[in-house]
């Protein structure tokens, strides 16, 4: 089974930007921005997340119907957040 290889430059162009990636989660870390700590977080996650699915899982040059895959997964993943974040929110706690 032959698959697509990708170049060296982007795999350590990656690798340089997840280490960036590291370091400001890191500096994240460290200071306190009070509520805005976990949504912080998950950005930077985020982003880093995007990253290793487009390069190191060839989406970014696969067809379509992967891509398509990858989307609807993100979509549906999303809806759950929004559901479970909406049942916690609108929770009355004691």
């Amino acid at each position: 089974m032959s698959g697509h290889v990708g170049s060296l430059k982007a795999y350590f162009g990656i690798f340089g930007v997840l280490m960036v990636g590291t370091v400001v989660t890191v500096a994240a870390a460290v200071h306190n921005f009070g509520a805005l700590n976990a949504p912080i977080a998950l950005t930077i996650a985020t982003f880093k997340a995007t990253c290793v699915i487009l390069v190191f899982m060839h989406v970014k040059d696969s067809d379509r119907l992967t891509k398509l895959t990858v989307a609807s997964g993100i979509f549906w993943l999303g809806i759950l957040l929004t559901l479970t974040m909406s049942d916690y929110l609108t929770r009355v706690w004691h």
